[in-house]
Protein backbone atom coordinates (compact mmCIF):
# COMPACT_ATOMS: atom_id res chain seq x y z
CA UNK A 1 0.00 0.00 0.00
CA UNK A 2 1.47 3.41 -0.95
CA UNK A 3 2.75 5.57 1.88
CA UNK A 4 1.57 9.14 2.43
CA UNK A 5 3.90 12.14 2.44
CA UNK A 6 2.55 15.44 3.76
CA UNK A 7 4.34 18.57 2.55
CA UNK A 8 3.76 21.64 4.69
CA UNK A 9 4.45 24.77 2.64
CA UNK A 10 4.34 24.58 -1.17
CA UNK A 11 6.86 27.32 -1.84
CA UNK A 12 10.53 27.39 -2.80
CA UNK A 13 11.25 24.24 -0.77
CA UNK A 14 7.95 22.39 -0.96
CA UNK A 15 7.20 22.91 -4.67
CA UNK A 16 10.33 21.12 -5.99
CA UNK A 17 9.87 18.41 -3.36
CA UNK A 18 6.28 17.86 -4.50
CA UNK A 19 7.32 17.80 -8.16
CA UNK A 20 9.93 15.09 -7.55
CA UNK A 21 7.65 13.04 -5.32
CA UNK A 22 4.96 13.24 -7.98
CA UNK A 23 7.44 11.82 -10.49
CA UNK A 24 8.27 9.02 -8.03
CA UNK A 25 4.63 7.99 -8.29
CA UNK A 26 4.49 5.22 -5.69
CA UNK A 27 3.09 7.38 -2.90
CA UNK A 28 0.16 9.52 -1.84
CA UNK A 29 0.77 13.26 -1.56
CA UNK A 30 -0.90 15.70 0.80
CA UNK A 31 -0.11 19.35 0.09
CA UNK A 32 -0.73 21.94 2.81
CA UNK A 33 -0.54 25.70 2.22
CA UNK A 34 -2.95 28.63 2.57
CA UNK A 35 -0.83 31.09 0.57
CA UNK A 36 -1.48 32.31 -3.00
CA UNK A 37 0.86 32.26 -5.99
CA UNK A 38 2.64 35.58 -6.49
CA UNK A 39 4.65 36.81 -9.46
CA UNK A 40 7.81 36.79 -7.32
CA UNK A 41 7.36 33.04 -6.70
CA UNK A 42 7.68 31.96 -10.33
CA UNK A 43 11.51 31.92 -10.70
CA UNK A 44 11.98 29.45 -7.84
CA UNK A 45 8.70 27.49 -7.56
CA UNK A 46 8.53 25.13 -10.58
CA UNK A 47 4.90 24.03 -10.24
CA UNK A 48 3.47 27.49 -10.97
CA UNK A 49 3.09 29.72 -14.01
CA UNK A 50 1.72 33.18 -14.77
CA UNK A 51 -1.82 31.85 -15.20
CA UNK A 52 -1.73 30.65 -11.57
CA UNK A 53 -1.04 34.06 -9.99
CA UNK A 54 -3.58 34.85 -7.29
CA UNK A 55 -4.69 31.23 -6.85
CA UNK A 56 -4.02 29.09 -3.78
CA UNK A 57 -0.72 27.23 -4.06
CA UNK A 58 -1.86 23.89 -2.65
CA UNK A 59 -4.73 23.47 -5.10
CA UNK A 60 -2.72 24.67 -8.09
CA UNK A 61 0.18 22.33 -7.28
CA UNK A 62 -2.16 19.37 -6.82
CA UNK A 63 -3.85 20.06 -10.17
CA UNK A 64 -0.57 20.36 -12.08
CA UNK A 65 0.84 17.16 -10.56
CA UNK A 66 -2.34 15.20 -11.30
CA UNK A 67 -2.42 16.54 -14.87
CA UNK A 68 0.98 14.94 -15.39
CA UNK A 69 0.21 11.75 -13.44
CA UNK A 70 -3.56 11.14 -13.43
CA UNK A 71 -3.28 7.93 -11.39
CA UNK A 72 -1.47 9.58 -8.49
CA UNK A 73 -3.39 10.35 -5.29
CA UNK A 74 -2.88 14.03 -4.42
CA UNK A 75 -4.82 15.69 -1.61
CA UNK A 76 -4.58 19.36 -0.79
CA UNK A 77 -5.61 21.54 2.11
CA UNK A 78 -5.74 25.31 1.74
CA UNK A 79 -5.26 25.94 5.45
CA UNK A 80 -2.47 27.22 7.67
CA UNK A 81 -1.24 24.54 10.06
CA UNK A 82 -2.04 25.27 13.72
CA UNK A 83 -2.55 23.54 17.04
CA UNK A 84 -6.28 23.45 16.29
CA UNK A 85 -6.05 21.59 12.96
CA UNK A 86 -2.70 19.74 12.99
CA UNK A 87 -4.15 16.40 14.08
CA UNK A 88 -6.66 16.53 11.22
CA UNK A 89 -4.31 17.85 8.53
CA UNK A 90 -1.43 15.48 9.33
CA UNK A 91 -3.44 12.40 10.34
CA UNK A 92 -2.19 9.25 8.64
CA UNK A 93 0.96 10.81 7.18
CA UNK A 94 3.90 8.41 7.13
CA UNK A 95 6.41 11.22 6.69
CA UNK A 96 6.23 15.03 6.81
CA UNK A 97 8.39 17.47 4.83
CA UNK A 98 8.75 20.87 6.47
CA UNK A 99 8.80 23.40 3.63
CA UNK A 100 7.78 26.34 5.82
CA UNK A 101 9.70 29.61 5.90
CA UNK A 102 9.39 30.73 9.52
CA UNK A 103 10.80 29.49 12.80
CA UNK A 104 7.46 29.32 14.61
CA UNK A 105 6.09 26.80 12.11
CA UNK A 106 9.30 24.77 12.19
CA UNK A 107 9.23 24.66 15.98
CA UNK A 108 5.59 23.56 15.99
CA UNK A 109 6.13 20.85 13.36
CA UNK A 110 9.11 19.50 15.27
CA UNK A 111 7.09 19.28 18.48
CA UNK A 112 4.06 17.75 16.79
CA UNK A 113 5.99 15.12 14.83
CA UNK A 114 8.02 14.13 17.89
CA UNK A 115 4.86 13.72 19.97
CA UNK A 116 3.17 11.74 17.18
CA UNK A 117 6.37 9.82 16.34
CA UNK A 118 6.05 10.79 12.69
CA UNK A 119 9.31 11.13 10.71
CA UNK A 120 10.00 14.75 9.84
CA UNK A 121 12.31 16.09 7.16
CA UNK A 122 13.48 19.56 8.11
CA UNK A 123 14.40 21.77 5.17
CA UNK A 124 15.56 25.36 5.47
CA UNK A 125 17.20 27.94 3.22
CA UNK A 126 18.13 31.60 3.27
CA UNK A 127 20.32 33.59 0.94
CA UNK A 128 23.09 31.37 -0.42
CA UNK A 129 22.77 28.70 2.28
CA UNK A 130 20.51 25.75 2.97
CA UNK A 131 20.27 22.89 5.43
CA UNK A 132 18.49 19.58 5.72
CA UNK A 133 18.09 16.79 8.26
CA UNK A 134 15.75 13.84 8.77
CA UNK A 135 14.26 13.42 12.22
CA UNK A 136 13.22 9.95 13.36
CA UNK A 137 11.53 10.65 16.72
CA UNK A 138 13.14 8.65 19.50
CA UNK A 139 16.06 7.63 17.28
CA UNK A 140 17.78 10.70 15.84
CA UNK A 141 18.25 14.29 16.96
CA UNK A 142 15.29 16.63 16.53
CA UNK A 143 15.47 20.38 15.89
CA UNK A 144 15.25 21.17 19.59
CA UNK A 145 18.21 18.84 20.22
CA UNK A 146 20.23 20.75 17.63
CA UNK A 147 19.16 24.34 18.13
CA UNK A 148 17.32 24.58 21.43
CA UNK A 149 14.44 27.07 21.52
CA UNK A 150 13.61 27.98 17.92
CA UNK A 151 11.67 31.11 18.84
CA UNK A 152 14.68 33.39 18.39
CA UNK A 153 17.14 31.78 16.02
CA UNK A 154 18.10 28.50 14.44
CA UNK A 155 21.68 27.58 13.84
CA UNK A 156 23.17 31.02 14.44
CA UNK A 157 25.62 31.91 11.69
CA UNK A 158 24.86 28.69 9.82
CA UNK A 159 21.35 29.94 8.98
CA UNK A 160 21.00 33.58 7.89
CA UNK A 161 17.78 35.49 8.24
CA UNK A 162 15.84 35.03 4.99
CA UNK A 163 14.08 38.37 5.37
CA UNK A 164 17.48 40.09 5.33
CA UNK A 165 19.32 37.93 2.80
CA UNK A 166 16.51 36.83 0.47
CA UNK A 167 16.30 33.38 -1.10
CA UNK A 168 18.30 32.07 -4.05
CA UNK A 169 16.22 29.86 -6.35
CA UNK A 170 18.83 27.16 -7.07
CA UNK A 171 19.54 26.77 -3.34
CA UNK A 172 15.92 26.17 -2.32
CA UNK A 173 15.51 23.92 -5.35
CA UNK A 174 18.47 21.76 -4.34
CA UNK A 175 17.28 21.54 -0.73
CA UNK A 176 13.71 20.70 -1.80
CA UNK A 177 14.85 17.93 -4.14
CA UNK A 178 17.13 16.49 -1.45
CA UNK A 179 14.20 16.53 1.00
CA UNK A 180 12.10 14.55 -1.48
CA UNK A 181 14.86 11.95 -1.84
CA UNK A 182 14.90 11.50 1.94
CA UNK A 183 11.11 11.03 1.91
CA UNK A 184 11.32 8.49 -0.91
CA UNK A 185 13.88 6.46 1.07
CA UNK A 186 11.59 6.41 4.11
CA UNK A 187 8.55 5.38 2.07
CA UNK A 188 10.56 2.57 0.48
CA UNK A 189 11.52 1.29 3.93
CA UNK A 190 15.16 2.30 3.44
CA UNK A 191 17.38 4.15 5.89
CA UNK A 192 17.40 7.88 5.08
CA UNK A 193 20.88 9.27 4.52
CA UNK A 194 20.38 12.26 6.83
CA UNK A 195 18.98 10.67 9.98
CA UNK A 196 21.54 11.67 12.59
CA UNK A 197 23.23 14.12 10.22
CA UNK A 198 22.73 17.77 9.33
CA UNK A 199 23.57 18.54 5.69
CA UNK A 200 24.55 22.13 4.87
CA UNK A 201 24.71 23.53 1.34
CA UNK A 202 26.94 26.49 0.50
CA UNK A 203 25.42 27.91 -2.66
CA UNK A 204 28.48 30.07 -3.38
CA UNK A 205 30.76 27.06 -3.78
CA UNK A 206 28.00 24.55 -4.65
CA UNK A 207 29.38 22.25 -1.97
CA UNK A 208 27.61 20.15 0.64
CA UNK A 209 29.03 19.29 4.01
CA UNK A 210 27.47 17.34 6.84
CA UNK A 211 27.71 17.23 10.61
CA UNK A 212 26.90 14.25 12.79
CA UNK A 213 24.13 15.01 15.29
CA UNK A 214 23.15 13.47 18.62
CA UNK A 215 19.98 13.45 20.65
CA UNK A 216 19.97 15.34 23.95
CA UNK A 217 18.48 13.35 26.85
CA UNK A 218 17.14 16.60 28.32
CA UNK A 219 15.50 17.73 25.05
CA UNK A 220 11.95 18.96 25.81
CA UNK A 221 10.63 17.73 22.45
CA UNK A 222 12.05 14.20 22.17
CA UNK A 223 14.10 13.50 25.29
CA UNK A 224 11.46 11.25 26.86
CA UNK A 225 10.89 9.16 23.72
CA UNK A 226 12.33 5.67 23.71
Amino acid sequence: MPKTCAIVGIGGLGAPAAALLGSFGDCNLRLLDDDCVDLSNLPRQPLFGEMDIGQRKAGVAARHIQDRLPGLSVEFREERLSTANAANLLAGADVVIDGTDNLGSKRFLNQWCCADRTPLIHAGASGWDGQLTTILPGQSACLACLFGDLSDEIGGAETPNCEQDGILGPVVGAIGLAAAREAIALMRGESPALAGRLAILDGRTQRWRSLNTRRRPECPACGKLA
